[in-house]
């Protein structure tokens, strides 16, 4: 049993060890994305309604063969005074749609969001647009590469039967290596 119980682990080390398996790559217009692959972390950011600094990680992966990209976040907010406000986790699938992109998004708060707009520069930034609705508002949220390893980003919302951009949160991610 000795034996088997240090095989076990012999394996697991060798594959932890192991170095990652490559990513396939972005297909189609999803290509022009590939600058968000990976793992992020955040300054602290503001959350302009509130007044809450909001810190948290990100992680861009390319998913079903280069199809699509899927995004996976977890925010946690602090007070002004300090004290831990609350956190929730989110995550947003990033495809091909009707000759562009496309996106859904979903948090642990209960929020949908589907973009159907997608403003891309190849290389260094994309912003994401959603419909607004009889009575609802839409959304926009950006990524612009700042460095090869900087990120900002932004997120707002146009109230209903507005073009002006409120924005709800900003900040920056750094690549984490």
């Amino acid at each position: 049993m000795r034996t088997a119980s240090g095989l076990v682990a012999a394996i697991l080390a060798l594959d932890l060890a192991a170095p990652a398996a490559a990513q396939p790559a972005l297909k189609g217009p999803l290509a022009g994305l590939s600058f968000l692959v990976g793992r992020w972390r955040a300054d602290d950011g503001k959350v302009a309604d509130t007044g809450q600094t909001s810190v948290g990680t990100s992680s861009f992966t390319v998913e079903a063969d280069g199809a699509a990209l899927l995004r996976r976040d977890r925010t946690d907010l602090t007070n002004p005074d300090g004290k831990r406000a609350g956190g929730f986790g989110q995550i947003m699938l990033i495809h091909a749609a009707d000759g562009g992109l496309g996106a859904e998004y979903v948090d642990g708060e209960g929020h949908v969001i589907r973009y159907e707009r997608v403003a891309l520069k190849p290389g260094r930034s994309v912003v994401f647009t959603s419909p607004s609705g009889e009575g609802q508002p839409a959304f926009r949220l950006s990524y612009e590469l700042k460095g090869p390893d900087d990120l900002k980003v932004d997120f707002g919302m146009m109230p209903p039967g507005s073009a002006n951009l409120r924005l709800i949160a900003s900040g920056m991610l750094h690549r984490v290596k």
